[in-house]
């Protein structure tokens, strides 16, 4: 079996000096088993020519576990502390150490998922400070925001594959890793289908069976009775253990901290992999019904921004609901056809449906309320794959890693909707319970919908990276040709009614210095790519009045955000982190002598400061700061020129500490406090949410019981119960205002069996 790609370095150094005519003699067997190599180092006896024997030096045993991962790098190693990766996947460029890569990243791991209790990547990200958690527009969908642009979760890739997850929610037993990947990506990754990805992108890993059997039994329970059951089982089998299995099932119901609120969760994932000589083959089957009763919904403001009501009482109505229900799978192969040339494939489906029953407030200063119902059913069926091929070669003194990828996507969208506009008042304070309001207004057939939208993308990228100096300065090139082709139809006829399919180019350029063990600097300039705006019917003009847009249905040009980065990572083998300094300009559309044209834009600038890992043993620190300036430059008639976006702090600040309590093994006491700055609810910045900030502490005991690994958990969120508002807007040019989490407890008790 192929030894996998290791860590670029060990994470500590010891530099020998040995004397002129010294001669070690150091016998080094290599022995591989269980998919495990082990380098066992043995006392060195130098002697000098007169027989004397020198110093003994002493090197401890290494090491490296492979990866089931079907992927020739293997899984990037654990930083020290456990809770993030070395590295992680770089989009067509494959699993790269975070210190040789011209970009910034943090690779979240299973171990920080389970210790945190984790229930979705909302959950995780709540540890990022270049990621704030914002809502979907009208709905419950998880939406992610990054160096102030809006990432949607249908756009979060599964193993390098967009649109294969749970579009609305994604639960975390189906995570082995979080790759959060900062700053524009379109070479890297393509362009995401649904229109986001300039500020960042998310990659999901999917479990595979590790080297060790494993059965491990998972039961937790939050305040008011809301509780989680899961199972996580792994084997390997056959000749060297070629064969991986690995089976997750969850179930979640009850109340959540939210009164009246109840969610109800199952899911499956079965992973299978194949380790060969050559050829890797790996393959996940995935199911989720999501289902939420009496959701608390967004609010927005008419006017002044309305006191936040307590945040574990629910104004919603309990006619209102979420539900979700989705399957997918996909398949990966990875050929070497040579020690220098790789090639791989992987293809992916998903079917899900959703339907909800809305009646999302409005509100004003004090909190009197208007709310309308709005029902849809949606259905998607989604395609992708991608080939491509690595190939590594030396030219002189400079080293090359080609890379050439294809890819496509193809996703139908059936919509329908119901609702009644005419609307009923409540107060958001003390709200009452009305009967549900009957549905007045259609748009499909919500037992039957046409096809609405149809996504396409297509697109091929080629690069090298050029190796200078054994390695130590990296300059990465390339570009990657991409087609975006959307079709809208009638939700009533299933007549075409819009049609846009457009190419755009977008180049990479980056380059990474590793100035010694532990300082690299880089510098990259990159684009993001997304589908240009559809010119709608009317407009507002300076006067306040409307008036027809005479290009109405006009499609623009495809938007290309342009990013220049430069920054610092470091390395000091307990400690890492990385320093961002970076600027990202986005086309948007404006009206202007009532015709819809390119020419507005927002400019995002920003510095990240990250630091992750055990400075000393049994101390482990992760967070970081992300101070924002996120100006609108070029708006409709310069009228909010030189304001920032709404819903994007100019300050975010995350930062989390573990503490492994001397005296008494296996005992840890956790702490977390988030940090984000007021942010605006119009581009007129005349009204805002203050900043807040939240503290969550935590503790954890691990034992053995009958030489069973067991461990309790416990973690208070909120520890302080403020109630705030915690993001505003998310969905471009929207100001709904999303009510921060409650005082919450989560206690949970895991066995390994």
């Amino acid at each position: 079996m192929p030894v996998p790609n290791f860590a670029r370095k060990p994470a500590l150094h010891t530099v020998v000096w040995l004397p002129l005519g010294l001669v070690a003699s150091v016998a080094s067997p290599l022995t591989l088993a269980q998919n495990t190599l082990e380098i066992p180092v043995p006392v060195a006896q130098p002697v000098n020519a007169a027989g004397a024997t020198g110093t003994v030096l002493e090197l401890e045993e290494t090491a490296v576990s492979a990866s089931a991962d079907a992927s020739r790098d293997g899984l990037v190693p654990e930083y020290e502390g456990g809770q993030v990766a070395r590295g992680g996947r770089v989009g067509i460029l494959g699993n790269k150490d975070y210190m040789e890569t011209p970009f910034t990243s943090t690779s979240y791991t299973n171990q920080l998922i389970q210790d945190q209790q984790a229930h979705s990547i909302a959950d995780i990200l709540q540890n990022d400070p270049s990621v704030r958690v914002a809502r979907g527009f009208g709905n419950f969908q998880e939406l992610y925001v990054m160096r102030g642009f809006p990432l949607y979760s249908d756009d979060i890739a599964y193993n390098g594959l967009y649109g294969l997850l749970p579009r609305q929610y994604v639960a975390a037993e189906f995570i082995e890793r979080v790759e959060v990947f900062r700053g524009a990506n379109a070479f890297l990754n393509g362009a995401a289908p649904g229109g986001t990805g300039i500020g960042g992108a998310i990659n999901i890993l999917p479990k595979r069976a590790p080297n060790e059997p494993l059965t491990r039994l998972t039961a937790g329970v939050e305040n008011r009775g809301f509780g989680t059951v899961s199972a996580d089982v792994a084997r390997r089998f056959g000749e060297q253990d070629r064969f991986g299995v690995r089976v997750n099932v969850a179930k979640r119901d009850g109340e959540t901290a939210v009164q009246d609120q109840d969610r109800s969760l199952d899911m499956f994932a079965l992973g299978l992999d194949y380790q060969g000589e050559r050829l890797r083959l790996s393959a996940d089957i995935g199911h989720q019904y999501h289902f939420i009763d009496n959701p608390l919904p967004s609010v927005t403001p008419t006017g002044r921004v309305p006191s936040p009501p307590d945040a574990d009482k629910n104004y919603g109505q309990p006619w209102t609901y979420s539900k979700e229900k989705q399957t997918f799978g996909t398949f990966r192969a990875e050929y070497d056809l040579s020690d220098a040339l790789t090639t791989w494939a992987a293809i992916g489906m998903r079917k899900g449906e959703e339907k909800n029953v809305l009646a999302n407030p409005s509100s004003d200063a004090n909190g009197v309320t208007r709310s309308t119902r709005f029902d849809n059913y949606r259905e998607e069926t989604v395609a992708t794959g991608e080939v491509g091929m690595r190939y590594t070669l030396q030219t002189g003194p400079v080293s090359h890693q080609w890379v050439l990828s294809g890819s496509m996507f193809d996703n139908k969208d059936r919509n329908a909707w119901a609702g009644n506009f005419g609307g009923f008042a409540n107060d958001l304070y003390d709200p009452v319970y009305v009967a549900k309001p009957d549905n007045t207004s259609f748009s499909g057939d919500m037992s039957d919908p046409h096809v609405t939208a149809r996504t396409r993308t297509q697109s091929l990228a080629i690069a090298d990276t050029l190796g200078f100096f054994n390695d130590q300065l990296l300059i990465t090139l390339g570009a990657r040709r991409q087609g975006l082709d959307v079709t809208g139809y009638d939700y009533n006829s299933g007549d075409k009614t819009s049609k846009y399919k457009r190419y755009e180019t977008t180049p990479v350029a980056g380059a990474v210095y590793q100035i010694n063990e532990q300082f690299s600097v880089y510098a990259n300039y990159i684009e993001g790519l997304t589908k240009g705006d559809t010119a709608g019917a009317t407009t507002t003009l300076p006067d306040g009045s409307r008036a027809p847009v005479l290009n109405a249905g006009a499609s623009l040009a495809p938007y290309v955000a342009k990013q220049t980065e430069v920054g610092v990572k470091y390395d000091g083998g307990g400690l890492g982190g990385s320093l961002a300094v970076f600027e990202t300009r986005k086309p948007v559309g404006i009206v202007e002598d009532q015709v819809f044209k390119e020419g507005g834009e927002q400019r995002n600038r920003g510095i990240e400061l990250s630091v992750f890992g055990e400075p000393t043993p049994g101390v482990r620190l992760l967070g970081g700061v992300t101070l924002l300036d996120a100006e609108l430059t070029k708006t409709q008639n310069g009228q909010d020129d030189g304001n920032q976006a709404i819903g994007v702090p100019k300050t975010q600040a995350n930062i989390g500490g573990e503490w492994d309590v001397p005296g008494v093994n296996g005992l840890t006491l956790t702490s977390r406090v988030v940090y984000s700055g007021r942010q605006y609810i119009n581009n007129a910045n005349n009204l805002e949410i203050p900043s807040w900030t939240r503290l969550d502490l935590g503790a954890r005991y691990g034992f053995k019981v009958d030489e069973k690994d067991v461990t309790l958990r416990a973690r208070l969120d909120n520890v302080a119960g403020r109630d705030y508002w915690a993001s505003a807007g998310g969905y471009p040019g929207s100001n709904y205002l999303v009510l921060g989490a409650p005082r919450t407890l989560s206690l949970s008790a895991s066995v390994d069996f």
